[in-house]
């Protein structure tokens, strides 16, 4: 069975919206861990847009599960992490216009930093993830850069309308899940993934983690947090 990190960065979108103190993610995380979670990701954007250095640090000193760091490869971001040592970072890529992340990291054209960072977090004592697309080149090329793992990106499968559309997108997941379970890759996945469409990826052979955040937290708006991952774990269980 997958773990299941919650992401809690739209607890924080609907603060920042009003620029006041709640809803305050740092309560977020524990109704999850309560709940079930198996870990907390939140991504401490270079914009602040969400989460901020605040609550980053009462997490890091509070949360009990693993927390998740997604984070660009930028210099702010490693001395943060470094200083912090969440259990994970989990490099993504981040432009500032975009609403939310809106593809995979291109580990191939930008080898050498992504190396350099990787090296910077694992001194430190912290596990590596990269954020992909399901490509079985940018798997590979997470593996030589010395990453401990990969998250597949699940937004294509997700955003897919027709049922041919769904299928392809579902079996390229597959293939890059066979790929880097040969490289030695921990494998995890997320994006846009939702109580209708997560139980055929949790499926897939050697999934170790699922991050899934915008659909539990809207859910959360109607039945409460703790349900909403409740019905989550059950789902991927």
């Amino acid at each position: 069975m997958p773990a299941l990190g919650v992401n809690i960065d739209h607890v924080a979108t609907i603060r920042q919206a009003r620029k006041t103190v709640e809803p305050d993610p740092v309560w977020a995380a524990v109704l999850a861990e309560l709940a079930g979670a198996d870990g907390i990701t939140v991504h401490l954007r270079e914009d602040r847009r969400h989460i901020q250095d605040r609550d980053l640090h009462l997490l890091c000193e509070t949360v009990q599960v693993k927390i998740n760091l997604e984070m660009a490869a930028a210099d702010e971001m490693i001395a943060i992490a470094c200083e912090l040592c969440p259990g994970q970072a989990t490099l993504v890529p981040e432009k500032r216009e975009e609403v939310t992340t809106e593809g995979g990291l291109d580990v191939i054209g930008q080898s050498d930093r992504i190396r350099a960072t990787i090296q910077r977090l694992q001194a430190a004592g912290i596990e590596t993830s990269l954020f992909i697309d399901p490509d079985c080149n940018q798997v590979r090329a997470a593996r030589e850069s010395g990453a401990g793992a990969v998250e597949l990106h699940t937004g294509r499968y997700a955003d897919a309308r027709t049922p041919d559309a769904v299928e392809q997108e579902f079996q390229a997941l597959v293939t890059a899940a066979e790929t880097a379970r040969r490289e030695g890759l921990l494998l995890h996945m997320g994006h846009g993934l939702t109580y209708r469409n997560v139980q055929r990826v949790a499926q897939i052979s050697g999934v170790s983690e699922l991050n899934i955040g915008h659909s539990i937290v809207a859910r959360a708006v109607l039945v409460g947090l703790e349900s909403a991952v409740r019905e989550m774990k059950a789902l991927i269980g």
